[in-house]
């Protein structure tokens, strides 16, 4: 199964981001977005490649359930 987790954008050149997944550092592709984010801002990724821009709320509880369902499943969570 695959995921498409909430990120922080942390850096942006050109058409690749590097974003915060947790205590990952992560580079990812812009270019199927239609607006660029901004520094902070927090997107969806999915292999390699930032989907949409998400409210940080909605990340913060993405992330909340991704851990809960991790640590169920007794997987390492990502954090954030």
């Amino acid at each position: 199964m695959c995921l498409a987790i909430p990120a922080e954008v942390l850096e942006i050149e050109d058409e690749m981001a590097t974003v915060r997944v947790g205590d990952a550092i992560r580079r990812t592709s812009l270019m199927l977005l239609p607006e660029k984010p901004k520094l902070g801002d927090y997107v969806i990724i999915h292999a390699g490649f930032a989907l949409h821009t998400v409210d940080p709320q909605e990340a913060m509880e993405s992330l909340r359930i991704l851990r809960e369902m991790a640590a169920l499943a007794g997987d390492d969570p990502p954090e954030g």
